[in-house]
């Protein structure tokens, strides 16, 4: 399994390394891919807890203080077959290309929370975050804060006492110098602050097929899953440059 995350080679070269037939790796392949997936993301300083919802991630954030960095992520996918409806759905803005569209949140340290909302590439990031719940954790945990980009500015316009988004460039030949340079200023501190979680996005895509999934795309929402969580795991043994309290209890009822 971990072979196929990380080169993402047709299912005939691994049964050909480990001497099987190609329907075992296929079998195997989609009994493993969601047990990775439904493990969660390892806690930083908590070994044994596991971020399994966003339930989890925000109540996290809110007992240890930590602000979080949310931010959308995007691999281009195969393209839907002609007449086929919804074919126009994966069509991305940005990338004009067919992508899926993923949210990602991070703590201060680029170490990954979270990962999930899959949606079409066609669909506005603030859309997604939505759709997925996550604008109704803030008013649930009003310790939370969290750092998002531009396209999160409606979220941050919502919640301006917990989530910080880059403000907007003065427009019109009556800006001054001064208003110019001060935008420009808060827009770079404020990039500064989240450029963390664009490294996770950025570790992430170090896997093959979040670089571009070549496989079926209900698939790609369990592999987006088994590369961050588990594989990613690693990345909360990183030293944290601040200590943990004593008080974090797990919120899920799951045991690992």
């Amino acid at each position: 399994m971990l072979v196929h995350l990380r080169t993402q080679l047709p299912h005939a070269a691994p049964a050909e390394l480990y001497g099987v037939a190609r329907s075992t790796i296929t079998e195997a392949i989609g009994e493993l891919r969601p047990l990775l997936g439904d493990r969660g993301f390892a806690v930083p300083d908590r070994p044994g807890l596991r971020l399994r919802t966003l339930v989890d991630v925000f109540a996290y954030a809110a007992a240890e203080g930590v602000k979080l960095r949310i931010d959308g992520t995007e691999t281009r996918v195969r393209r839907p077959r002609v007449h086929r409806p919804g074919r126009c759905a994966f069509v991305s803005a940005k990338k004009k290309q067919n992508t899926v569209k993923t949210t990602t949140i991070s703590d201060g340290q680029g170490r990954t929370l979270w990962s999930g909302a899959n949606r079409p590439g066609r669909i506005h990031d603030q859309t997604a975050m939505r759709t997925e719940g996550i604008a109704e954790q803030f008013p649930l945990h009003p310790r939370a804060m969290a750092e998002a980009d531009e396209s999160y500015r409606g979220l941050a316009k919502e919640f301006p006492e917990q989530v910080s988004a880059p403000p907007k460039r003065p427009k019109g030949e009556d800006a001054s110098l001064g208003e110019q340079y001060a935008s420009r200023e808060m827009r770079r501190r404020q990039s500064s602050a989240r450029i963390c979680v664009e490294h996770a996005n950025a570790e992430h895509k170090q896997w093959r097929p979040l670089q571009r999934f070549l496989g079926r795309r209900e698939y790609y929402a369990a592999t987006h899953r088994a590369v961050a969580g588990p594989v990613f795991g690693r990345a909360s043994q990183r030293a944290t440059r601040r200590k943990p309290s004593t008080e974090l209890v797990s919120v899920s009822s799951m045991v690992c």
